[in-house]
């Protein structure tokens, strides 16, 4: 028998598109057994649907997905038929496993398929949410809910993801989850954001320099080179006041106020890696698209100092509009990135300061085995 599959299930999917649900039927279930594979299960289950039998109909796809688990048509098909009773939760559940499962160039008729599964699942979160809403609504529970609380909701409903730290090449365990930081708890920040406008005034004279910039991506032949969309792209251009913890001499002694007021900054100190201090230029209607930072030891501050309107940070689940001389501080081992949507340039001073959650002994061990890292390979 197993020799006459093929045809058998050719015959089927033909009588089944003539809509001869109970010739299908009938040939069908004297065969289905333990032996059966998937597709006859699943060309069962669509004769019994044809003839309005929905309890035989999941029978058969459970015999589907019993003799093969990630079979797609049977995750799809139980996945609808679950949605016609009115249970989105079960059908989500089906739907999203299909969807994990499905390969990247899926065939036109299942790619289809997979688009609509995407589209009930979307539609299922809403009505998901708007219950929810409603019901906490009832409970007393205002409009104005706090935060952490809304964004958990959000990720419940499937309307956002779960953001966590991802460094590129060192990760320090137990440090919070925070994208922004408020500069109001940094002792330095209000002092350091006060001297934006000598700070800018000294970045104009750089700007006037049109060699002063460099792209911020850079190729390196002893790196695999992971194609960022702005490797070598001066849309995104930087000039070094520090570079892997030396100051950069030429550009330094052009910005003394800057430097001056970086020396407030605790800033980590660590020989051939850090501080990195730079000004981050963002050419117009530039997006630099989502990364990860290389370690989470670190928060990135930004010191916005020419900011046309429409420019914007992201920062795992929570975007903020740039504002000039309003310092942002976050960490940018979570999934980050930046949009200047506007005509103009947009320049920010970028640099780097310990986690604070980091206690001073943590910060001396870490300054010492980055170190370490740092002379691995050396003769």
């Amino acid at each position: 028998m197993r020799g006459d599959w093929p045809q058998i299930i050719d015959q089927s999917l033909a009588g089944l598109r003539r809509g001869e649900f109970a010739a299908v039927r009938a040939v069908l279930e004297p065969l289905a057994g333990q032996e059966s594979p998937a597709p006859i299960w699943l060309l069962l289950a669509d004769a019994r649907r044809g003839l309005g039998d929905d309890k035989g109909e999941e029978a058969a796809l459970d015999a589907a997905l019993a003799a093969d688990g990630r079979f797609l048509p049977a995750l799809l098909a139980k996945g609808d038929l679950l949605l016609r009773r009115g249970d989105d939760r079960a059908a989500v559940s089906f739907f999203g496993l299909a969807l994990s499962s499905a390969p990247s160039d899926p065939p036109p008729p299942l790619a289809q398929r997979l688009r609509d599964a995407q589209a009930k699942v979307a539609a299922a979160q809403q009505r998901f949410a708007a219950h929810l809403d409603q019901q906490l609504r009832s409970a007393g529970l205002p409009d104005q809910r706090p935060p952490r609380f809304a964004e958990a909701l959000d990720i419940l409903a499937g309307t956002r993801a779960i953001q966590i730290q991802q460094p590129t090449s060192f990760f320090y365990p137990g440090l919070p989850q925070l994208a922004f930081h408020d500069p109001a708890d940094f002792g330095w920040a209000e002092a350091f954001a006060a001297q934006a406008p000598v700070i800018r005034a000294e970045l104009s004279a750089l700007l006037a320099d049109d060699h002063a910039f460099a792209p911020y991506v850079q190729g390196d032949s002893m790196r695999a080179n992971r194609g960022h969309a702005l490797l070598g792209d001066p849309r995104w251009s930087a000039l070094y006041l520090w570079k892997n913890g030396a100051p950069v001499a030429e550009n330094a002694e052009r910005c003394p106020a800057t430097m001056r007021a970086l020396s407030a900054v605790p800033m980590p100190r660590i020989p051939g890696r850090a501080p990195n201090v730079l000004f981050s230029l963002l050419r117009p209607k530039t997006h630099i698209p989502p990364h990860w930072g290389m370690i989470n030891t670190r928060l990135i501050c930004h010191l916005p100092l020419i900011v046309p309107e429409r420019c914007r940070l992201r920062v795992g689940n929570h975007e903020r509009t740039v504002e000039q001389d309003q310092l942002l501080i976050f960490d940018d081992s979570l999934e980050h990135e930046a949009w200047n949507d506007s005509d103009e340039v947009r320049v920010v001073l970028l640099f780097e300061i310990w986690n604070p959650a980091l206690s001073a002994d943590e910060r001396a061990a870490l300054t010492a085995m980055f170190g370490c890292i740092g002379s691995y390979g050396e003769g």
